[in-house]
C-alpha cells in the first residue's frame, strides 16, 4: 500500500492523487501517510499532509473515535516519551482540523498548546514551523478557533528564523486583528524569501509581501468565528 500511495503522491496532480487515496479504506491508507509526512522530499511530505487531512476527515464521518485515535497518535509522536521527533505531525494535525469541524473544536487548543510555555511547548524550530503552519491552516477555515493564539504569535514576528516570521505574519493576516497593524507595518520592507505550502504547491514569498497582504486583510476587519 505504501508503494501505491507513494506513486500517487509523485504525480503532478495532487487533488486527483488525494481523491484516489481516499478511495482506499481509511485505516489502510493512514499508515503509509504517517511515514510519508516525515519525508525529506518536500513535495511528498506536503502531499501526504494534505492526504492525511482528507482521509481522516472522511474517517471521522463514519467513526469519530477512530479519527481521534489518529490525532492522538500524532500527538504521541510529539511527546518526548515516544522516542521520535514527530516530523510532519503538527502540519498533519492542522490539515485534519481544517478539514473537519468537530475534530477542530475538540483538538485545536492542543495544537495551539505546542507554542505555550505553560502548555506543551515544542522547542525544536522545525516543529515550531509546523505548528505555525498548522495554526495558519486552521485560521484559513475556522479563524475563531485560533484567535486566542495571538499573544503566542507576537514573539515570532521578531524571530531570526524567516519561516517563523513569515508564517506568523500570514496568520495575523488571516485573523485580521487590528491591534497587529503596527507590528506588520514594521515588516513590509523585509525582503527575506521563504517557501510556504499553499494547499497544492510550495510558493515563494517575501516576508514583506506577506506583511502587505496581511495589512490589506486588516482593512476588512476582524475575522468571524
Amino acid at each position: 500500500m505504501k508503494k501505491r500511495v507513494l506513486e500517487l503522491l509523485k504525480t503532478r496532480n495532487l487533488p486527483v492523487a488525494i481523491e484516489e487515496i481516499c478511495r482506499f479504506p481509511p485505516r489502510v491508507a493512514v499508515n503509509p501517510l504517517f511515514a510519508l509526512i516525515q519525508e525529506g522530499d518536500e513535495r511528498l511530505k506536503w502531499g501526504a499532509v494534505k492526504a492525511m487531512g482528507a482521509v481522516v476527515a472522511s474517517l471521522a464521518e463514519g467513526d469519530m473515535e477512530a479519527a481521534r485515535v489518529i490525532l492522538r497518535r500524532l500527538m504521541w509522536n510529539l511527546n518526548d516519551e515516544s522516542g521520535g521527533i514527530g516530523w510532519g505531525s503538527p502540519e498533519a494535525m492542522g490539515e485534519i482540523l481544517a478539514s473537519h469541524d468537530r475534530l477542530a473544536r475538540e483538538y485545536t487548543h492542543i495544537l495551539i498548546s505546542y507554542l505555550r510555555e505553560d502548555g506543551n511547548l515544542l522547542e525544536n524550530e522545525v516543529l515550531q514551523s509546523g505548528v505555525l503552519w498548522g495554526i495558519g491552516r486552521v485560521a484559513e477555515v475556522r479563524p475563531g478557533l485560533v484567535k486566542n493564539s495571538l499573544p503566542l504569535l507576537r514573539p515570532f514576528l521578531d524571530s531570526p528564523n524567516p519561516t517563523h516570521r513569515g508564517l506568523a505574519v500570514k496568520i495575523l493576516g488571516l485573523l485580521r486583528v487590528g491591534e497587529a497593524c503596527s507590528a506588520l507595518e514594521g515588516l513590509t520592507q523585509d525582503d527575506t524569501e521563504l517557501l510556504i505550502f499553499s494547499g497544492e504547491r510550495l510558493e515563494k514569498h517575501t516576508i514583506g509581501e506577506l506583511a502587505i497582504g496581511a495589512l490589506r486583510s486588516l482593512e476588512q476587519g476582524e475575522a468571524d468565528d
